[in-house]
């Protein structure tokens, strides 16, 4: 894997600024059809012929942009079939240093070219976030680990259960305050009587063998201290690096300076399987009881 200042740039328009970073990146990753297959492959879209459907781009197009992601290291692959012999693409710890940033392009597309620009925790039924949402109902959700309140990283779907509930949530308020003006976006508040209330119903989620998983962009220490002060028994999942965030396509917003989940509650079977979605919840307790009916 190449490395240092200009890896793999192939763009020879921006050599007069060997060093701005933004102009290097752009070198290498300013192609449209780029950060989609970064995109794609984040889903778990590690086919070739997956990514060529999904993009509907063309064969010799989607070919020379890997290739270029191949030699940038953003991209590797490995063999999964001989004769003829067919790969299987995955990002590198460098592509997926690139979730954040697709993360925040999203956001800024969702609130300034899909949106009217204002700052919101949630989205109306009929808005573009809500689709994409809703359109993970029959999709996989890709496996992921991530750092839990268990002490110990946790998969984003319970495979010994019969149902995974998956909750995202903006953020607590402890041990960490809230960032000025929390409670003017709308959406946003309501977190801890959310753990509450699913902590509440935690007995009879697991009676029915149905796992529940919150997550939230918050680190694991506030989580941590947030789960231990409040006595909550369902593990919670901190996406800090935005990979389940990037792979699910989760709306999101920024405040306090980084990206907070919007609120969404996933019902997943264990095929990994998306079963059904709320979104947006509008009614926390009811969205609780809509989770333990569904599931």
């Amino acid at each position: 894997m190449a490395t240092g200042l200009g890896v793999g740039v192939r763009r020879s328009s921006f050599e007069p600024e060997p060093d701005c970073a933004i102009a290097q990146s752009l070198g290498v990753i300013g192609d449209g059809w780029e950060l989609l297959i970064v995109r794609d492959l984040a889903r778990g879209l590690d086919r070739f012929d997956q990514l060529a459907e999904s993009l509907h781009i063309s064969r010799k197009v989607l070919a020379e942009r890997l290739t270029g992601l191949l030699d940038s290291g953003i991209v590797e692959r490995s063999a999964y079939q001989d004769r003829p012999t067919r790969y299987a693409y995955r990002l590198t710890p460098r592509g997926r240093a690139l979730l954040p940033v697709l993360v925040a392009l999203q956001d800024w597309g969702d609130r300034w070219l899909l949106g009217d620009g204002s700052l919101t925790g949630t989205n109306t039924d009929d808005e573009p976030p809500a689709h994409r949402i809703h359109q993970l109902t029959g999709h996989r959700v890709p496996e992921i680990t991530l750092p839990s309140t268990a002490g110990t990283t946790l998969d984003v779907v319970d495979t010994d259960a019969r149902a995974t509930v998956l909750f995202g949530y903006p953020a607590t308020g402890r041990p960490t305050p809230l960032p000025d003006g929390w409670s003017e976006i709308a959406g946003a508040s309501g977190c801890t009587l959310e753990n509450r209330l699913f902590a509440a119903r935690y007995d009879e989620f697991a009676a029915e063998r149905i796992a529940i998983r919150g997550v939230s962009t918050q680190r694991p220490d506030e989580q941590r201290a947030f789960a231990a002060s409040e006595e909550i028994p369902h593990p919670l999942l901190s996406d800090l690096e935005l990979e389940l965030a990037a792979a699910l396509r989760l709306p999101t917003f920024r405040a306090g300076g980084y990206e907070r989940l919007k609120r969404v509650v996933l019902v997943v079977g264990p095929d990994r399987v998306v079963q059904a979605v709320r979104y947006p919840v509008t009614d926390i307790a009811e969205a609780v009881e809509w989770a333990i009916r569904t599931a």
